[in-house]
């Protein structure tokens, strides 16, 4: 990488130098873009049982916003300080597993491109088929001239190739687990989707969700986020955390416990105040004032500790009974399915 300007990689790696041996650090593989190869980092801290519970964070999955990336490495900065003196955090890492990978799209993320070198979006990437009306932005395979390009139907790019292999390796071994993939750029509100973004189908673990967001409402009622499935906004095809959790019910069934939940930073407020950003490269998804950005950067670290703690302290939301259970799915289709 001598010679090469990217920020948001070196700062990985001198967040990866810092923490030393107190890390497991895993090159997933390497991608190259002409004459250059980005490394593809995942970083594990806490224990290695492979039981243990895991919050898995990934950012950079569409280039262009790359503020994923950055409030993650910004968290990461954050784990980094706390595991010199922390005797609590370092409690619970004794129990559990915090999994990170950055910058999952390195190419794009150094171009400033929501495709990667290749033209594809990796959001539309996997096998799974949307149903209901196609639309250009649900994905297709016409051409990687045009955005929301799915790639060829023989394999996965390797970018999300390397997604589900970190996740298949850390999230679907333990008995419980969620994954947090950050993007930006819909909407004036910051929103936690989960599946389906494929289908307008409640998924198997409805009943928990519920649960936890309840328990997030109770913990903090004023909080910023519209909790949702992906589909009340809209459908597409390809969705890596569709074609995982349908890989996941697969082989474990109801045994184990897997969210994946997408946090998507509404950046369109940040638009609202200064209008003319939507002429900056990045203006449309990323906070360009560095007072924004660093309102961003901290934003959603409680909500990071919160899913850490739910993850440690599960009984409540996870062990329903069957009469809790269909009493939830029901509220369920209520508030999100009708």
């Amino acid at each position: 990488m001598t010679g090469v300007k990217f920020p948001e990689l070196d700062q990985l790696e001198r967040i990866i130098d810092q923490l030393g041996a107190r890390a497991q650090v895993d090159v997933v593989t390497q991608i190259q873009y002409y004459d250059i190869e980005f490394p593809i980092y995942c970083i594990s801290v806490g224990t290695t049982e492979l039981d243990a519970p895991v919050l898995g964070f990934f950012g950079g999955v569409h280039g262009l916003e790359k503020i994923g990336s950055e409030v993650i490495l910004s968290y990461l900065q954050t784990v980094a300080q706390l595991l010199d003196w922390d005797r609590e955090f370092l409690n619970r890492l004794e129990r559990m597993r915090l999994v990170f990978v950055p910058i999952v799209n390195p190419v794009g993320v150094y171009l400033g491109t929501r495709s990667n070198g290749n033209g594809v979006d990796l959001m539309r990437n996997s096998p799974a088929e949307g149903s209901g009306k196609r639309r250009l932005y649900s994905g297709h395979r016409i051409s990687a001239r045009l955005p929301w390009y799915r790639g060829n139907k023989v394999a996965m790019e390797l970018e999300a190739q390397a997604l589900c292999s970190v996740v298949e390796r850390h999230l679907f071994n333990s008995h419980l687990s969620i994954a947090l993939d950050l993007h930006s750029g819909f909407g004036v509100r910051d929103r936690l989707w989960f599946p389906y973004a494929s289908k307008k189908t409640p998924f198997t673990f409805i009943a928990e969700t519920l649960s936890l967001k309840e328990r997030y409402d109770r913990c903090y009622p004023h909080h910023i986020y519209t909790i949702e499935p992906t589909c009340k906004e809209y459908v597409i095809n390809g969705d890596l955390w569709d074609y995982l959790f349908d890989e996941f019910v697969e082989q474990f069934g109801s045994d184990r416990l897997f969210l994946p939940f997408t946090l998507e930073m509404g950046s369109w407020i940040w638009l609202r105040k200064n209008p003319m950003h939507l002429f900056l490269k990045h203006g449309l998804f990323h906070p360009i004032l560095p007072h924004r950005q660093q309102r961003i950067l901290r934003r959603h670290f409680m909500l990071f500790d919160f899913l850490q703690r739910s993850l440690l302290y599960s009984e409540q939301w996870t062990k329903l009974d069957q009469q809790q259970r269909q009493l939830n799915i029901n509220k369920a289709l209520r508030l999100w399915y009708e």
